[in-house]
Order: structure tokens, then sequence, then C-alpha cells
């Protein structure tokens, strides 16, 4: 049974984002549509699903790492701080949308605490995630069926018109 390591990142995350988003579990802070994810950026993302991508993004990569408190999913998210004409430097993301995703993903029991303070993943939550990287690669392998059928076609009006 393939896990989520055996899963392309990005493929994951979005099927993930939108398996939260259509359960309608994950409570979303009525303030996502208008806070910044980093004080080095100047904007609010525009994708309106934000929330749910960096949930999902959280999610993964707890479970792929035991034990991750908020300044390392921080420093993972941060990015890079322009400072003027002074050289750019690496710069965290903010601790407080950190800190709600882990909590809304802690109330729909993907994540738990541990006694340092830093997340892992529960049982529930990495049996859903098993679950959802199951089905990732199945849509992938029928993407690729439909595919060949689709080439073998063309090949074969190719053949008969020649």
């Amino acid at each position: 049974m393939p896990g989520v390591r055996d899963v392309a990142a990005d493929a994951f995350i979005t099927a993930y984002a939108s398996h939260l988003k259509r359960s309608g579990k994950l409570e979303v802070p009525t303030w996502v549509d208008i806070v910044k994810t980093g004080h080095y950026k100047e904007l609010a993302p525009y994708d309106q699903d934000w929330y749910y991508v960096r949930a999902a993004a959280v999610a993964r990569h707890i479970y792929l790492r035991k034990d991750v408190g908020i300044g390392a999913l921080a420093k993972l998210h941060g990015g890079r701080n322009r400072r003027g004409n002074r050289p750019s430097h690496h710069a965290p993301c903010s601790t407080g949308v950190q800190r709600r995703i882990c909590q809304s993903l802690e109330k729909i029991g993907v994540l738990e605490q541990t006694d340092n303070g830093g997340r892992r993943i529960s049982q529930d939550g990495q049996r859903d995630l098993d679950r959802i990287a199951t089905a990732v690669v199945e849509a992938a392998k029928e993407d690729e069926d439909e595919d060949e059928e689709e080439q073998e076609q063309e090949h074969e009006q190719e053949e008969d018109e020649e």
C-alpha cells in the first residue's frame, strides 16, 4: 500500500487540501482573507483556499518528521526578506498562522501535542493521510492508462491513413 512518502508532494498537498475543504471539518478563522503569512510579505495570499493548502502542507511535513514545533514550521514556510539595496535574507513566516493551523488540525484529530510542546501525527491522521495518498496513486495510474489508450488509438488511426 503506497504511503505519503511514495507520492509527489504537490499532488498530495492539492489532494489533501481539497479533501479538507470538502469535508468541512477544518475550522477556518475569520481573518484568513486579510492576514499576511509573513512580515516580509506585502499582501495577503491571492488564493482563497490558501489555509487548506497550508494545513495540508503542515500535516504532510509532520507526517514525514515525527516531532515538529511551531518554530520549525515557521522556518519551513518562510521566504526571502527583501531588504532594499542590502542583500536579501531568509525570514520565518508568521508563527500565529502556523499555530492556528496546528490547532485546527488538532481539533479534527489529525495532530496531537507531544510532551515537549511539539506536534506529531495521530493514528487517525496517519490513516487519513495514507488513504489520500493511495487515492492519489490510483488516480495517477488511471490517468496513465487513459493516456496509453489514447496513444494507441492515435497510432491505429495513423496506420489506417497510410
